[in-house]
This record gives C-alpha cells, structure tokens and sequence, in this order.
C-alpha cells in the first residue's frame, strides 16, 4: 500500500464532493433542478470514495497506531470533515432554494 497515494485520494474525492455541491448549489439558484441533481449525485459519490478510503486506513490501523499519522493525514482528514459539512449546509440551502418555488 503506498499511503500517500491513499491520502492524496481522500483530499482530492473530498475536493470534488465539495465543489460538486457547490456546483449544485448554483444550479438550484438558478432553478437547474436536473443539473443540481446531477451534481448532488456527483458529490455524494466523490464523498463515499474518499470515505471508503478513510474506512479502509482506519481498519489497517485496527486502533493500535500502525498507520503513522502525518501532518498530510490530518490535512486530508480536515478535507474530508470539512467537505462534509459543506455538502450537508448546500444540501439545507438547496431545500429552501426548492421550497421558494
């Protein structure tokens, strides 16, 4: 396993999942149903790739420290938290977006 490269796959799925919900927030300013749509699936899929990955490392380390912990690990883990907080507030903000129709 080269862990870098595990790493450097949550930072960039968790980018995308977040600039794909940012994506979908402007097409539902836009009342682009379809392509905000689209663009949530989008997100939600990038989102579940890089939490797969995170799952996987978390298993490898079984709680007993065997995955080092570098300032890159907490760099993508401050991605993924931070994408998926995004996700969930332009997930609120498109239902009220919808509801204003």
């Amino acid at each position: 396993m080269d862990l870098e490269l595990e790493i450097m796959e949550i930072i960039t799925n968790a980018g995308e999942s977040k600039s794909e919900a940012m994506i979908a927030l402007q097409h539902a300013k836009r009342n682009e149903w379809a392509a905000c749509d689209e663009a949530l699936i989008r997100s939600t899929e990038a989102a579940r790739r890089a939490h797969a990955v995170q799952t996987r490392l978390i298993g490898l380390d079984e709680g007993e420290g065997k995955i080092p912990v570098t300032l890159v690990m907490v760099h993508a883990q401050d991605h993924l938290m931070t994408s998926i907080l995004a996700c969930d507030l332009v997930k609120e903000l498109i239902e009220i977006y919808r509801h204003k129709e």
